[in-house]
């Protein structure tokens, strides 16, 4: 018999897709669920809530470094969680709907898992969902599940630029996607990567190398890594420019505590004082 026929067809793609969101929404929720809510350590008592309320209404004109350094990351993957408290939500409630938004990684690590297993079979969906699977299952990405941090809301447009970086190879034999604007979005992703956690810097460096294979010569090789690195910066702008403009009006900084022996100079030549 032949490998994953079991006399029903396998599922389409979007058909899979859909079951695959609605299994992992019961999967990410039983977890909030069974262990009676979501954690608040250290960090969330110190300054995720106060970066939910900075995110919410801007307060560097009543409080002065309130949660230390931490008052100046970016604070708007913190106002879900600023709203739950402030209105009262119960631990599971709470959980349930914050760990829910995680499901937004879903379709591109299937959509990756897609790239390597293409087959149309019951054994490609297989494959395909154990991969997903596994990708939620390390130790790091489970103990986010029971937390107020935003490691993994901030990864999730670093997981769409790769898998829309690899889409138009994997979609090749199936139908024409417009590549460019393929990975413009691929390059927008990774600059709201970057601009959500500076961290995800180093890895969306390596994005020009899936950009570039894409394209027949040389020449148009080197233009869609021209127009991804162009998207990146364009990203990277539109998520914090609001965000560093605010830094920069308060504390002379855009990037605040960080990297201020490039902008002390740069206030000093413009003649700039916050």
């Amino acid at each position: 018999m032949p490998r994953g026929n079991t006399g029903f067809p396998a599922p389409s793609g979007r058909t899979e897709l859909i079951v695959l969101l609605l299994v992992s929404a019961c999967a990410f929720a039983a977890v909030p669920l069974a262990l009676g809510g979501i954690g608040l350590g250290w960090d969330a008592l110190n300054h995720h809530v106060y970066l939910g309320w900075i995110a919410d209404e801007l307060r560097f004109d009543r409080d002065f470094q309130a949660a230390s350094g931490q008052s100046t990351q970016y604070p708007y993957l913190y106002w879900p969680l600023y709203k739950l408290v402030s209105a009262g939500w119960s631990g599971p409630s709470a959980g349930v709907l914050l760990v829910l938004f995680n499901l937004v990684a879903v379709p591109p690590l299937w959509m990756l898992a897609r790239a390597g297993v293409p087959e149309a079979s019951w054994y490609g969906v297989a494959m395909r969902w154990l991969a997903v699977a596994l990708a939620f299952l390390t130790g790091v990405v489970l103990s986010l599940f029971d937390s107020t941090s935003n490691d993994l809301l901030a990864a999730i447009p670093l997981v769409w630029a790769i898998a829309l970086a690899i889409a138009p190879l994997e979609s090749a034999s199936r139908r024409r996607l417009p590549v460019r604007r393929t990975l413009l979005l691929s390059g927008l992703c990774a600059g709201a990567a970057v601009a959500f956690k500076f961290s995800n810097g180093p890895l969306a460096l390596v994005l020009p190398l899936a950009w570039c294979m894409h394209g027949r010569g040389l020449r148009q090789r080197l233009v869609h890594v021209a127009w991804g690195c162009a998207a990146t910066v364009a990203g990277f702008a539109l998520f914090y420019g609001w965000w560093g403009w605010q830094l920069w009006t308060h504390y002379g900084n855009p990037l605040y505590p960080f990297c201020e022996n490039w902008f002390g100079p740069l206030r000093a030549y413009l003649g700039w004082r916050p």
